[in-house]
């Protein structure tokens, strides 16, 4: 695996950097053969061959190193809305070129709605955020929940992570964001029921008193979670081992779907009080070699047949509003109409869709995107690793005693060997001397 991870990231220094392009993209977050089909795209348009370099993260944070710190040269990224806010503060974007040879403009396909939501991220006044980054998949996030042991009205409200009838069995994200807004808003539920305060305002306040109500909410969370996950919960949930799970869009179809195939029920909300909601984009670093290609890509991804092929595999909503894209997802067997006008347009306020991936207004009215923490990022991050602490869990815990354990032994059994190889050493001595007084 080590040995094909190198040979992904890695090309020719000797070919031409016109005909690479280098990608990189969160895991598991592009259809199969979309790729390739890239490259029969891009050589019908251009009459050039490219051949592509594909590298993926899990972490925000490690990306944005590797091209502030090590100037890496991708050429296209898929980072957070928060982290593209970042990386237009420190000028590490360029602007996407929007015209092609032979080919329309497909990123015009992007909702205006998300258009609207990333030129929220725009540091100057003149310059759209749009021009820098394309939204390519957005979700929310909310509470995945086990329908035999947790009641819908349960599920409405966050107040159920910090119900002690479910310690034990309840899951996190590992993500400091999220349980940052998650916290914020719900010691805030009164208020937000009341009108007095916005979800926007909240999640964005990182004022001293705000960072000191999140800690001692969060703080008052901990002994009632299992784990902090990055990737675990969703299986966890399929498998009835944890009865809450605080996650994601994308991953609640994924384990909804397959908790189905074992007979586990599952479900999905976002809670009454409100949430986050994100939106992943591609973008094109300063320092790509290029940005020919990584343009030409952006537009590709914004192509509606794509677009399915790259949401049917990854569960998450593309960017892109087009009558296709609607005309593929609605579904007529389900029960429930939403109000999704504010995407497509007018006329898809009443339709049959999922109403996870797609979610209906009234949800995303109770829903904000979160900022850029900026320079209190360190502060939000000092009050994680405080919260968080020592509860490393279970599995952790017993990797550590093994490994102490291991170290223990290993060095028991050196000083056995040094004792024995001592003994033998003084033996040997005993019987030269003993030959020698003989002689």
């Amino acid at each position: 695996m080590l040995l094909l991870a190198v040979q992904t990231g890695c090309y020719n220094t000797n070919e031409p950097r016109t005909q690479v392009l280098k990608i990189y993209n969160w895991a598991d977050y592009i259809g199969d053969g979309v790729l390739e089909d890239f490259q029969a795209y891009y050589k019908e348009q251009t009459g050039e061959d490219i051949r592509i370099v594909y590298q993926t993260f899990d972490i925000n944070e490690i990306m944005l190193t590797k091209i502030e710190k090590g100037h890496e040269d991708f050429d296209v990224v898929c980072p957070s809305e928060y982290i593209i806010e970042r990386m237009l503060k420190k000028d590490l974007l360029l602007p996407i070129d929007t015209v092609f040879a032979h080919s329309p403009n497909y990123m015009n396909n992007v909702s205006p709605y998300i258009r609207e939501q990333i030129d929220k991220l725009s540091v100057k006044p003149d310059e759209k955020a749009s021009r820098y980054a394309v939204c390519y998949m957005w979700g929310t996030a909310g509470i995945l929940y086990n329908k035999a042991h947790v009641p819908d009205s349960d599920a409405m409200s966050w107040g159920c992570l910090w119900d002690k009838k479910y310690a034990g069995k309840i899951l996190m994200k590992d993500s400091y964001r999220d349980a940052y807004g998650t916290a914020v808003i719900y010691a805030h539920a009164d208020d937000l029921a009341k009108g007095k305060i916005k979800v926007e305002d909240l999640m964005n306040d990182f004022s001293p008193q705000t960072m000191e109500l999140a800690e001692k909410y969060l703080k008052a969370l901990k002994p009632n979670i299992a784990g902090w996950e990055a990737d675990f919960g969703k299986e966890m949930m399929t498998k009835n081992k944890a009865y809450l799970n605080m996650t994601w869009s994308g991953d609640a179809i994924w384990a909804i779907d397959e908790a189905s195939l074992v007979g586990v029920e599952l479900d999905y909300t976002v809670p009454i009080e409100g949430s986050n909601i994100w939106y992943d984009g591609w973008v094109i670093p300063k320092y790509s070699r290029n940005p020919k290609a990584a343009a030409y890509f952006i537009n590709f991804m914004c192509r509606p047949d794509i677009a399915l092929r790259n949401m049917d595999f990854c569960g998450y909503v593309s960017s892109v509003a087009t009558p296709e894209i609607l005309e593929a997802k609605v579904d007529t067997t389900l029960e429930h109409y939403s109000d999704l006008s504010y995407f497509f347009g007018p006329g898809a306020d009443s339709i049959q869709i999922d109403k996870i991936q797609y979610p209906d207004r009234t949800v995303v009215e109770r829903c904000a995107m979160i900022r850029d923490f900026g320079d209190t990022t360190k502060e939000v991050l000092d009050i994680w690793s405080r919260v968080k602490g020592d509860n490393l869990g279970v599995g952790i815990t017993i990797l550590i005693f093994v490994v102490v354990g291991g170290m223990s032994g290993w060095m028991i059994y050196k000083r056995i060997q040094h004792y024995r190889r001592k003994k033998l050493r003084r033996r040997r001595v005993r019987r030269r001397a003993k030959r020698l007084q003989q002689k």
